[in-house]
């Protein structure tokens, strides 16, 4: 793992975002992977939030505040470290492989304002688009924390 990423994982890097894209997302992946760590099944890049959200859009074309708002009610899991996850939408009624295409993740700093798990910590927010189409997230405290 590259030390953007180990960095991102522990919540030293809040202002920044992790992107995921797997192979079967994006046409190009050499270009990406020039830019970020190649991954089991597809290249992850760590970059500042603006940079990052516009890149994520650029070669997903899907909004990542779009994505968070759908995703933010379908709990799943989502492994920032092997880029595998858990699709809640796991039956015969959705076809197909599950495993994420592409993943949206953000930090953000412990709030004790807050309460509940932004007390405990930092909090890593993930959201994931699955091959067969559904959405989901997960958010936990960081284990720096």
């Amino acid at each position: 793992m590259n030390p953007d990423r180990r960095e991102f994982l522990d919540g030293e890097r809040p202002e920044d975002v992790l992107l995921f894209f797997a192979e079967s997302a994006v046409s190009d992946l050499g270009t990406l992977s020039q830019h970020g760590e190649a991954v089991g099944n597809g290249v992850s890049l760590v970059l500042d939030a603006e940079r990052g959200r516009s890149a994520f859009e650029g070669a997903t074309g899907v909004d990542p505040m779009t994505l968070a708002s759908a995703a933010m009610d379908a709990e799943g899991a989502v492994d920032l470290e092997s880029f595998e996850g858990d699709c809640p939408v796991t039956d015969s009624t959705t076809p197909g492989e599950h495993a994420p295409r592409f993943v949206f993740a953000f930090a953000e700093e412990r709030n004790e304002d807050v309460g509940g798990i932004y007390a405990e910590g930092d909090v890593i927010h993930a959201y994931a688009v699955c091959e067969c189409g559904s959405v989901y997230s997960e958010r936990w405290v960081t284990s720096a924390s």
